[in-house]
């Protein structure tokens, strides 16, 4: 009877309650993270804030019709932005999660400025490209529909296209240079080694199994066991959304040619800025190296 007493009092009914609530609440967050975190991933805008004419930089807008799994027609907006030689390397650039093509055109610019062509695309969902709110595979095929658009209709040499991305664009770059091991290399910065990983570094989502309820994997360590490419792989050191260690994980699974650039000071969005002349360097002689190695495996064949 005692027993039953304490169990019946004040306190414990409220520990009781202020348990059940918590549970409650947990339970509710487990259902948002699993029904809605393609919300919590991507962050698109239909703002285009400035074009490449406000860089003076030449350029043609492009169309990229792209199907949807239930064979409708979208279509992805982007920019061409040509080099002064004809026989330039292209450069395809795959944005990270937020903003759109519009709010990456200075760093596109230090491509076009070591010689590169450049084709910038909005996944669906972004700027001006039709389409609903995007999906990990949404995305991966944008990425495929950009790469057929350079090697179909401009008729470009796979063995000239570098890919590029930026945090969620670099998984996405990640997942199209393992599909197309054609390409010369793969450029990528501050990403992640699996959507997973990250979110259980990040505030109230640690609190969460984010390995079972994550379905937007974006694993990109996995993926890259299997990458056949010349690998360049840039991190800020004081990177706060994507870890540095997430970094130096990737590069170690990686088992192609490959350099590491980390960059003191830098965070997630200033590495070019605040590395400068090295950034500029290490990506041109990663160029370079990409084609000796080319022109010798021709030589032995």
């Amino acid at each position: 009877m005692q027993m039953l007493q304490i169990f019946q009092s004040p306190a414990i009914e409220m520990l009781m309650g202020l348990i059940g609530v918590g549970a409650i609440a947990y339970f509710v967050g487990c259902i948002i993270l699993s029904t809605w975190q393609s919300r919590l991933i991507f962050f698109p805008s239909p703002v285009i804030k400035s074009t490449p004419r406000d860089l003076d930089l030449v350029y043609d807008e492009i169309s990229i019709p792209v199907m949807t799994w239930e064979k409708n027609r979208e279509s992805l907006h982007g920019w061409w932005i040509r080099a002064a030689s004809a026989k330039a390397d292209v450069l395809l650039y795959l944005h990270g999660n937020g903003g759109n093509i519009s709010a990456n055109l200075g760093h596109a610019r230090r491509f076009h400025q070591l010689g590169f062509s450049v084709l910038l695309i909005d996944y669906r969902g972004y700027g001006r490209s039709k389409g609903n709110f995007p999906t990990e595979a949404e995305v991966y095929r944008d990425a495929q529909a950009a790469w057929d658009y350079l090697v179909e209709q401009r008729d470009i040499d796979p063995r000239n296209i570098f890919i590029y991305g930026h945090s969620l664009g670099g998984a996405i770059a990640i997942d199209l240079a393992v599909r197309r091991p054609q390409t010369a290399g793969l450029i990528v910065e501050n990403t992640f080694t699996s959507m997973s990983a990250l979110l259980a570094k990040r505030g109230i989502f640690r609190l969460f199994p984010t390995k079972w309820l994550i379905t937007q994997r974006f694993d990109s360590l996995s993926k890259l066991k299997l990458l056949q490419v010349p690998l360049l792989l840039i991190h800020g050191k004081c990177d706060r959304t994507v870890p540095v260690n997430m970094g130096e994980i990737l590069f170690e699974a990686a088992k192609v040619p490959k350099r590491f650039l980390i960059v003191p000071h830098a965070g997630h969005n200033n590495v070019a800025s605040i590395s400068g002349e090295q950034y500029l360097h290490t990506i041109g002689e990663f160029y370079q190296e990409v084609h000796r190695q080319q022109h010798q495996l021709s030589a032995i064949g």
